[in-house]
């Protein structure tokens, strides 16, 4: 590309970030692309270093006093910055709550069967909320639901802790669970070994990379 079509263009679709003669304002503190600290100089000046390198020149923290520039490929910040964007949410832990519900009715085999369900919510990583609906003159009998919501405590203590105890919440007595920290480390584990398994980043494409370049 050369120095008037990276300058002579304004980047497409209105950038967040101020680069080249979108910066405006009369002087910045620069920093080359080197990392090291070039010191206040006139924006303009600024700018044609950047030129003469064939780079551009990008406000990196536009609330310093003077704003803070830095002389870099925008093409390959961009890039790089996609690829964290990418990276940071294949990495990030999303904790749901499910719902397990009871009755106060509710016999042994059924609450059998809910524990299963509750086992591969907490397996998963999920944090799960036990409640028991009481109807009509069952709220006089609080205690038989107390009783089933222990018992399904002690039924999954091997993969929760308790988050909330058996309490009432008008006409429910709900129990709040979330997965042991072994469970969420053995969780990331197979994660990193999926990822590593899979490879480099399949969804990042020559594209991506040249994505910047009509725009800086």
């Amino acid at each position: 590309m050369t120095v008037e079509g990276r300058f002579g263009r304004e980047p497409r679709g209105g950038p967040q970030i101020r680069i080249n003669h979108r910066i405006r304002v009369p002087e910045v503190r620069v920093v080359g692309e080197d990392g090291s600290n070039l010191g206040v100089m006139d924006t303009a000046e600024a700018l044609r270093r950047a030129q003469e390198r064939g780079l551009d020149l990008v406000e990196v923290n536009p609330k310093g006093s003077p704003p803070v520039c830095k002389i870099l490929d925008f093409g390959k910040y961009k890039y790089e910055e996609k690829k964290r964007a990418r990276d940071a949410k294949r990495k990030q832990t999303v904790v749901e709550v499910k719902e397990i519900k009871l009755r106060p009715k509710t016999d042994d085999h059924d609450i059998d069967t809910k524990v299963r369900a509750l086992r591969k919510f907490l397996e998963a990583g999920n944090k799960v909320k036990v409640i028991c609906r009481f109807r009509g003159r069952e709220i006089m009998h609080p205690a038989i639901a107390e009783h089933q919501l222990v018992l399904v405590m002690s039924k999954v203590e091997d993969l929760a802790n308790v988050e909330q105890r058996p309490m009432m919440e008008a006409r429910t007595m709900a129990l709040l669970l979330a997965p042991k920290p072994q469970v969420l480390q053995r969780l990331a584990t197979e994660r990193a070994q999926r990822e590593r398994t899979r490879g480099p980043e399949k969804g990042l494409t020559t594209d991506d990379s040249a994505d910047g370049g009509d725009q800086a």
